[in-house]
C-alpha cells in the first residue's frame, strides 16, 4: 500500500520513514493535500512494523510557512479528523518523530515542528508564531506547547509580538535538540533516528509514552502510570534479549515481544 501524494513524498529506509512536504513553490504551506498526506504518512509509520522512527522535513530549503491562506480562502481545509491541523498537531505519531528544519518554520509550520518529539535545525532557520500580526491566534498547539518547552516570558513574547527567533536562540532555550550547518538537518536527523531504531522497540514506545504523559501527571499519578506502562516491558522477551546480548557482547535481535 502506498500513501504518497504529490504534496508529501515518502522515503522508507532502514527502519526510518522520511516524510517530506513537497510544495516548495508555496514554501510548503499546508493545504488539504499536505494535511492528508502527513496524516497518511503517520498512519503508515505507526502501522508498519518495519518502521521505527519518522523524520518530517520540507523541500526546497523551507520547512513550512504555515497554513496556505490562498487555499483556505477558497474553502480548503488544512486539517484531518482528530489529528488536527496538518494531520499532526492534535495527534501525531505513536512512534518517535523528528523534525528536520531548514529555513522557515513559521505559524502552523512551527506548530508542526512542535508536534514532533525532537527538532534538528539548520543554524539559519527561523521559528515563530506570527498569527497576531494577521489578527489571528496560533491555535494549532503553539500557545499550548511553547510554555512547556521554553521559559514563560519568552513564550509570551513570541505569542504577543509575533516576532520570530533564530535557531540559535531556540537551541539555547531547549526547543531545538541539535543545531547544524545549513543543508545538514535531514542528515543529522537520520543519525539520531538510526540510534533510536537500534534500541528495543517496546522500550522506546514505553519511554515516549511516559515522557509525554509526565508533563501533565501529578507525581503520584506518574509513578502509577509509569508502572503500568513499563511493567510489561521488563517482563518481555526483548528485555531478556537485551540482557543476554549485553552479557554475550553482541548486538541484540529484537522481536518486539
Amino acid at each position: 500500500m502506498t500513501t504518497e501524494t504529490p504534496a508529501v513524498h515518502l522515503e522508507p529506509d532502514a527502519g526510518v520513514l522520511l516524510i517530506t512536504i513537497s510544495r516548495p513553490e508555496a514554501r510548503n504551506a499546508v493545504n488539504t493535500a499536505v494535511a492528508e498526506g502527513i496524516a497518511a504518512a503517520l498512519e503508515l509509520l505507526d502501522s508498519d512494523p518495519e518502521l521505527q522512527v519518522g523524520i518530517l522535513t520540507g523541500a526546497g530549503g523551507t520547512f513550512c510557512a504555515g497554513m496556505d491562506l490562498k487555499g483556505f480562502a477558497t474553502g480548503e481545509r488544512p486539517w484531518v479528523g482528530d489529528r488536527g491541523f496538518a494531520g499532526i498537531t492534535q495527534r501525531a505519531a505513536r512512534k518517535p518523530l523528528i523534525a528536520a528544519v531548514e529555513g522557515y518554520a513559521l505559524a502552523g509550520g512551527f506548530e508542526i515542528a512542535l508536534s514532533c518529539d525532537l527538532i534538528v535545525a539548520a543554524s539559519d532557520a527561523r521559528f515563530g508564531i506570527p498569527e497576531v500580526k494577521r489578527g489571528l491566534v496560533a491555535g494549532a498547539g503553539g500557545l499550548i506547547r511553547l510554555p512547556k518547552r521554553m521559559p514563560y516570558h519568552l513564550a509570551m513574547e513570541m505569542a504577543l509580538t509575533g516576532d520570530p527567533i533564530s535557531a540559535e536562540r531556540a537551541f539555547e532555550v531547549g526547543v531545538v535538540n541539535r543545531l547544524v550547518e545549513p543543508g545538514q538537518a535531514v542528515g543529522t536527523a537520520r543519525e539520531i533516528a538510526a540510534t533510536i531504531a537500534r534500541n528495543g522497540p517496546l522500550a522506546v514506545d514505553a519511554s515516549k509514552r511516559i515522557v509525554t504523559g509526565a508533563l501533565d501527571w501529578t507525581e503520584e499519578e506518574a509513578w502509577a502510570r509509569q508502572g503500568e506502562i513499563a511493567g510489561p516491558v521488563f517482563a518481555s522477551a526483548d528485555a531478556i534479549e537485551g540482557a543476554r546480548s549485553f552479557a554475550e557482547k553482541r548486538d541484540p535481535v529484537w522481536t518486539g515481544a
